[in-house]
């Protein structure tokens, strides 16, 4: 089974239980914060990963790391995924949770990229845009990228819409290539 499913397993009941327990919005924050660790720290990520250190010492190492900073449901499905000896695959359980609640509560993730930071004007335009094509409320990333020369990149799921100088400039001279020939 591959392991975005497994994660997939594992973050649909948690998200349940937090539900029924009242705390989605507080595990959601403690799935953001354990990612940001993940990102923030290769050495960290490569602990998770090793099949050199016991898994029950990365249960000790996450409680040491967790304990006060994350709700008591968050630590109990550490400890759970850690006793069922899958917390290598701590990350995707963390997305896939993220994922599960932004579906859960009509969010739909999207990043843009442009040549220049967004002025309040854009970033409406583009959440109207992502809302249009989603029918769901945005939750909006900006990025600035030089390289684009002008225009945006906009990136939700596994839809991108290139509508930047960079990306036209690439598209004819493909078409002259092709033409060439």
């Amino acid at each position: 089974m591959s392991e975005s499913r497994i994660a997939k397993r594992y973050a649909t009941p948690l998200l349940k239980l937090a539900d029924e327990q009242k705390s989605v919005d507080i595990v959601k924050s403690d799935m953001e914060q354990f990612l940001a660790v993940c990102k923030g720290n290769m050495a960290f990520l490569n602990m998770l990963k090793s099949p050199v250190i016991p898994h029950l010492k990365k249960g000790e190492i996450l409680v040491k790391i967790f304990e006060g900073k994350v709700s008591k449901l968050t630590l109990a499905m550490f400890n759970l995924i850690v006793r069922k000896n899958r917390e290598k695959i701590l990350p995707q359980i963390a997305q896939e949770f993220i994922n599960a609640f932004n579906e859960a509560r009509g969010f739909q993730p999207a990043h843009v990229m442009t040549a220049v930071a967004l002025t309040t004007t854009l970033k409406s335009s583009v959440e109207a845009l992502v809302k249009k094509i989603s029918g769901k409320k945005p939750l909006l990333t900006a990025e600035v990228e030089k390289n684009i020369i002008g225009g945006y990149i906009l990136t939700m799921d596994d839809r991108q819409i290139d509508q930047s100088v960079k990306g036209a400039l690439n598209k004819l001279k493909l078409k002259f290539d092709q033409e060439s020939k």
